[in-house]
């Protein structure tokens, strides 16, 4: 599975330059000033307490932290009442990209020429795709490749053995 690092299903909005998204801010939770947060990453230690997400108005430390069931309940730095946590819903969170040469990364695979096993140029990635069985990398031509096909990658290439004639599947 990517590791997840922007809203797949999301808004058009352009994360701040050098991050990446990683949740969305729901409702206010009780009268604290914690808030829900949706996320859209994988890797739980980004809402650790300490941890720094980034607003489009700035900076917030997570003060409060803990899962609730898909979601989490964060308390945020300034964020003292429900009124201050309502004023966030709605509000993406963003955060520095994770050093882990292990996972694929969306923010990298995006932009990525998909070569197949006959060093064929199969297109570019432009989004990856949430799938219950596997996540997808669509391509610019349409066809989307699932991520368990990816052998390698390397900076601007994702290599791939896929089934033979995937490419040549048209829809009718």
């Amino acid at each position: 599975m990517a590791s997840r690092s922007k809203s797949i299903s999301g808004t058009d909005a352009r994360p701040p330059q050098g991050l990446l998204e990683i949740a969305r801010i729901g409702r206010a939770h009780g009268v604290r000033g914690e808030v829900a947060v949706h996320p859209v990453t994988n890797r739980d230690e980004r809402f650790a307490v300490g941890s720094v997400l980034v607003t489009a108005s700035g900076e917030r430390a997570v003060t409060r932290s803990r899962r609730d069931g898909t979601r989490w309940l964060l308390g945020l730095d300034g964020v003292a009442d429900r009124d201050a946590a309502t004023e966030l819903a709605g509000t993406t969170l963003y955060a520095t990209p994770l050093d882990d040469p292990d996972e694929l990364w969306v923010h990298e695979l995006c932009g990525s020429t998909v070569v197949d096993q006959h060093g064929n140029a199969a297109g570019v990635v432009t989004n990856v795709v949430a799938n219950p069985a596997a996540d997808l990398l669509e391509l610019d031509t349409g066809h989307l490749v699932p991520l368990t096909f990816v052998v390698s990658t390397e900076p601007g290439t994702v290599h791939v053995e896929v089934p033979d004639g995937l490419f040549e599947l048209v829809d009718g």
